[in-house]
């Protein structure tokens, strides 16, 4: 089975699926490669069945376009994509407009830019608004391309959000506004940081499960 081999000062011998679905074993520097083989072929099956998986995921990325007149989510809502003109792309409330004559590749990274600016603006009035309601102040707001952590609070209490969060409902980004400035209080999952998300939202756990959903679209999307 072809596979690619990434050796480094690791301690154990891992196998991981790429997205664009190839076999990737990452092994430490002196495993010899009779080992990692015969590790592959212990684990064909389960190999097999998540490579099929990521192939399927793959074509679907793959397939994927985005054209004027097409829908795309903001705040949980969709908007269309409208040609406006030789001016500058953006979005009004009511539709993402830009220049008309783009291809589906430049559409998609147009409508990503307009999701970039309109989550720096969007998620740092949301995070000032919980944070004096939690009389906590983060050290600063800061957007990522984050692809698989919504957000993250750092040990000096910097805020990051994936700029992907604005698809969300507000509920959904609620919460993990929510869920990072708790974090500030408790640098950790335990059972208090918990209790501090459940007070401001005590049907946290529904807006998580809106939140693997969203996940799965994105990915099968390739935003």
């Amino acid at each position: 089975m072809d596979y690619i081999l990434i050796r480094s000062k690791r301690k154990t011998l891992a196998l991981y699926i790429t997205d664009d679905a190839r076999l990737e074993a990452r092994a430490p520097l002196k495993m010899p490669k009779s080992d990692i083989d015969r590790f592959i072929e212990q684990k064909q099956s389960w190999i097999l069945k998540h490579l099929s998986a990521k192939a399927g995921q793959f074509e679907k990325r793959a397939a994927f376009r985005l054209d004027y007149g097409d829908f795309v989510l903001f705040r949980g809502k969709e908007y269309p994509i409208e040609a406006r003109g030789k001016g500058k792309a953006g979005f009004d409330g009511k539709c993402f407009y830009m220049p008309g004559g783009f291809d589906s590749d430049r559409i998609k990274e147009t409508v990503k830019q307009i999701y970039k600016q309109l989550a720096k603006k969007l998620l740092t009035a949301k995070t000032a608004e919980f944070a004096a309601k939690m009389s906590v102040s983060p050290s600063a707001v800061k957007i990522s391309s984050a692809k698989t952590r919504w957000g993250s609070c750092s040990g000096s209490d910097s805020i990051s959000y994936s700029w992907r969060l604005v698809l969300a409902g507000d509920d959904v980004i609620d919460y993990v506004v929510l869920h990072e400035l708790s974090h500030i209080k408790h640098h950790d999952h335990s059972e208090s940081f918990w209790a501090e998300v459940s007070a401001v939202m005590p049907d946290h756990k529904r807006q998580r499960r809106k939140l693997k959903v969203l996940q799965a679209k994105l990915e099968a999307e390739g935003w």
